[in-house]
């Protein structure tokens, strides 16, 4: 029931004299409602009617059976604390009176008043008490909203097919979902205590497993590791666990928070995937022998077949990479896209949820923790997008020197006080055609790995020069820039150096790196149209070179970016995506912002909607769409409204077949505050 006339209203029982209808007078003349009992029996049928407070004579409950009402109170959910006034005789106070301070115990929230009592003391009581009644009403709507939070936290953690776990310390007690469960082999409602987890670890990998378990309460740090656990039935499984310290007010740790997931299918696919590198290499080793026997034949006849022969085998060898980097650049393109899509879901409804979140700080950290880590997931995707060169980039001419000078207080903050940095950066140099601020992620990537590479310190030189590419097969005949970062670490192996740049490839120890770094630069410099050069000595330091295009025009002047105009009218929104989460999220956004929503899941549906006589303000769609893409719609569109706003919401870049519609864009995953700003743009 919501508050209102019934549930607020006071209900009266004082069956001698008139101090029922005085209070009733007196509690309507305030403003409130009231109603009057004739015994105990109508009181009790008219609070479960609904009340806000009961005003009661002491003598009409001294020898009456409070029972059933002691039963109602004893039995009110958790956010409600009926307020019950107790009129006394005079002299006849809790203090001075046993028998009143007998029924404050029994009835719970009792305040007295002695009679005669003056009426404003009456109405001020009953005013506190209906105002916290309202705030009761308030704390179970606010307890609705979290059991519905949770409800869609669930539908978070199930779009992901994650398991949720909590082990409560010192104590080690696991708790564990159905999905976590099914992850080592159990069913739903089985039990699964700590014992049965550590039994479950592969005896290879609990020694690992203990000492990070280990890392994390001594140190707080988040947990996170790759294990293998065995089933019950004997077979094998990867799970990844990850969790978060949850602290006591003493600030020691009460309990790890995180979630699980089977990571079985990765996990066989790095394995075939390794094997293939090795046949592949085995392949490269064979190919290599029979070049050298052909080059001995060669080499008899003429030094000139030989140069021949070395050149093909170059080509076919740079031909296998490209091939072999071009398929694991579009598997890995494909699922950064997907998971781009589950992020979006995810902080979309964590936006829409901390939007409607009690006041409570606690709350409020684990709802930032939960975006926290949907960003670094945002930030994950967006490295798999430079490595499979499908991020969307905005080359124009920058200036480099500027632009390394405005990262200095960056960089010196990242390398830490043992790393010494130095500039050499001459004055006159050409504008670079880049993305600047896919480059800063580029120089800060390269210049941190520099920094893990001097472990006891040394020093980084970042290093820009002019160069001008002929006969360089890897780039086009033209001017470019060099910029270099060089540091005095530990270099790389031969071995190493040539897996350099693959894609998961790390010699960092486990769980200190993605393998992504070089690979999303590499992606970034070859889709700028330049290269990524390595070179390294082992115990001399190593030299990353990012070969940059010179650009045809003068740096652009910097203009400050114009504040949209808010829109305070609700506009008409054709939203099209075929992702039901994607859907539900960003329709509940732009709901919250006040826009009515007319969601559909395809191209075609869109079409059909648009040839109507409906009225649309924007149309709002996604890219990668079975039957019809964002952009084939969007040119259909143009046939049907052509002054219609439209705003293509994609993670993906290859959106070459429509680039010249020019459409405005929102990238995936993208905030509520994002979208608002993206809308006022273009319906203001």
């Amino acid at each position: 029931m919501k508050p209102g006339a019934s549930s607020e209203r006071a209900v009266i029982l004082a069956p001698t004299g008139r101090d029922a209808a005085v209070a009733a007078a007196l509690i309507k003349e305030a403003g409130f409602y009231a109603d009057v009992c004739g015994d105990i029996a109508g009181l009790m049928q008219e609070i479960e009617r609904g009340a806000g407070l009961a005003v009661i004579a002491d003598e009409a409950i001294k020898t009456a059976d409070l029972r059933g009402l002691t039963r109602w109170l004893g039995d009110q959910p958790s956010w409600s604390d009926f307020p019950i006034v107790l009129l006394t005789h005079q002299g006849g106070g809790p203090e001075r009176n046993p028998d009143a301070a007998r029924l404050g115990q029994v009835l719970g929230n009792v305040t007295f008043i002695e009679r005669p009592f003056h009426p404003t003391t009456l109405v001020s009581i009953v005013g506190s008490a209906v105002r916290g009644r309202r705030r009761q009403y308030q704390t179970r709507a606010i307890l609705a909203n979290l059991t519905e939070s949770e409800g869609l936290l669930q539908t978070a953690l199930s779009a992901g097919h994650l398991g949720a776990l909590e082990l409560h310390l010192p104590e080690f007690q696991l708790e564990a979902s159905d999905t976590c469960k099914a992850f080592f082999g159990r069913k739903p409602g089985e039990p699964f205590t700590y014992q049965d987890l550590l039994d479950s670890i592969h005896p290879d990998d609990r020694a690992r497993r203990a000492e990070v378990l280990e890392q994390t309460i001594r140190t707080g740090r988040d947990y996170s590791i790759e294990y293998r656990a065995m089933w019950p039935d004997g077979s094998q499984h990867w799970v990844d666990v990850r969790s978060r310290a949850v602290r006591a007010p003493d600030g020691s740790i009460k309990s790890l928070v995180g979630v699980s997931s089977d990571i079985t299918a990765r996990k066989l696919a790095e394995i075939e995937r390794e094997n293939l590198l090795a046949q592949l290499a085995a392949e490269r080793t064979a190919l290599a022998e029979l070049t050298a026997t052909l080059e001995q034949r060669v080499e008899q006849r003429t030094a000139d077949l030989m140069k021949e022969v070395a050149a093909r085998e170059r080509a076919q060898e740079q031909l296998r990479q490209a091939q072999k980097m071009e398929t694991i650049g579009q598997l890995t393109g494909g699922v950064a896209h997907d998971f781009n899509n589950l992020l979006m879901a995810v902080m979309g409804n964590l936006d829409l949820l901390r939007k409607r979140m009690p006041d409570d700080p606690r709350l409020h950290r684990l709802i930032d923790g939960a975006l926290q880590g949907a960003e670094r997931g945002a930030s994950l995707t967006q490295r798999l997008l430079a490595f499979a060169r499908q991020q969307d980039l905005r080359a124009v001419p920058v200036d480099l020197r500027g632009l390394i000078e405005g990262m200095i207080d960056l960089l010196e903050r990242s390398l830490g006080p043992r790393v010494a940095l130095r500039l050499d950066i001459p004055e006159g140099l050409p504008a670079a055609r880049i993305d600047a601020n896919q480059l800063e992620l580029a120089i800060l990537n390269l210049a941190i790995n520099a920094r893990d590479a001097m472990p006891d310190g040394g020093s980084i030189d970042i290093r820009v020069t002019r160069y001008r590419a002929g006969s360089d097969q890897a780039l086009q005949p033209g001017d470019y820039l060099q910029l270099s970062v060089v540091d005095t670490g530990k270099g790389m192996a031969p071995e190493i150096l040539k897996k350099a740049i693959e894609p998961f490839f790390s010699s960092k120890p486990l769980g200190k790196g993605t393998g992504l770094g070089l690979s999303m630069v590499h992606g970034l410099a070859v889709q700028l149209g330049g290269a990524l050069q390595l070179s390294s000595t082992v115990g001399k330091g190593t030299t990353a070179t990012l070969v940059l295009p010179v650009a045809t025009s003068a740096p652009e002047l910097e203009s400050p970016v114009p504040t949209p105009q808010k829109v305070n009218r609700s506009a008409v929104i054709l939203f099209v995506d075929d992702d039901p989460l994607i859907a539900m999220s960003t329709t509940e956004m732009l709901e919250d912002l006040g826009h009515h929503v007319i969601g559909v899941s395809s191209g075609l549906h869109a079409l059909d909607i648009l040839k109507s006589e409906q009225p649309i303000d924007l149309m709002m769609t996604d890219h990668v769409m079975p039957g019809m893409t964002g952009i084939e719609l969007a040119a259909a569109t143009r046939a049907v409204r052509p002054s219609l706003p439209i705003l293509l919401a994609t993670g993906y870049a290859e959106l070459s077949e429509g680039s010249q519609l020019d459409l405005p864009r929102l990238a995936k995953p993208y905030h509520q505050d994002q979208l608002r700003d993206r809308l006022d743009q273009l319906l203001g």
